[in-house]
């Protein structure tokens, strides 16, 4: 008996509990950056993928399930994100960054906010209110999330230190006073104001959202002898 089996293809039913699973979760996240957790409807989310109520809680039983099964997906594109773009910077030298008064590790932490701006302009980036028990128990059930989760701090708190040893960030902050920050531009009210006074362009409003972030709000006045 041959020792390289070949790994068993799924049924046509499989498949298809697969890809409308896929499609209730992409319905819930752009639900989920267009309007929020409160706001968003179960009934909202079945009609949009077209099926009825009973058939969508044969795959998820709960609005919180629907919430972690899209901040689940979210977080692995992050992770996948971060990664690819750790190995593209692995080879990447002071030197190639064109002379600029940067590091490879802030360079890093920008390219990821400026990613993570991107989607939420594009309205795929999940938003979840801060303060509720049952979803925040449901994602701290979910091992997929938390490991996902842990990882991409893990990436993220890494640059930060190098960042801060280097002397590109405060280093009185502590890192996950950083990190904290990073990731709530995830969810920023700023970006949405900007983009509602129709007065900006999307590249125009990550800009200032980067400047606002990286650099602060003071202007740094050279003395002049």
């Amino acid at each position: 008996m041959s020792a390289n089996l070949e790994p068993l293809k799924k049924s046509f039913k499989a498949q298809m509990l697969e890809a409308r699973e896929q499609a209730i979760t992409a319905s819930v996240n752009r639900l989920l950056s267009e309007k929020g957790f409160d706001a968003m409807t179960v009934d909202e989310v079945a009609a949009e993928v077209g099926i009825a109520k009973a058939s969508l809680y044969k795959h998820f039983n709960s609005k919180e399930e629907l919430a972690c099964a899209a901040m689940v997906q979210a977080i692995q594109k992050a992770q996948a994100y971060l990664e690819d773009l750790n190995v593209q910077s692995a080879a990447n030298t002071e030197a190639e960054l064109e002379g600029e008064l940067t590091s490879v590790a802030l360079h890093k932490l920008k390219a990821s906010t400026r990613w993570t701006l991107q989607l939420k302009l594009a309205g795929q980036m999940p938003t979840l209110p801060s303060h509720n028990s049952s979803l925040r128990a449901s994602l701290m059930a979910s091992r997929p999330y938390m490991d996902g989760l842990m990882k991409v701090s893990d990436l993220l708190g890494a640059w930060i230190v190098q960042a801060q040893k280097e002397g590109f960030i405060n280093a009185a902050l502590p890192p996950i006073t950083v990190l904290y920050t990073l990731y709530a531009r995830a969810c920023d009210p700023v970006v949405e104001f900007l983009k509602m006074s129709e007065l900006h362009s999307n590249e125009e409003i990550i800009e200032m959202v980067m400047t606002t972030c990286f650099d602060g709000l003071m202007v740094r006045k050279t003395k002049t002898s």
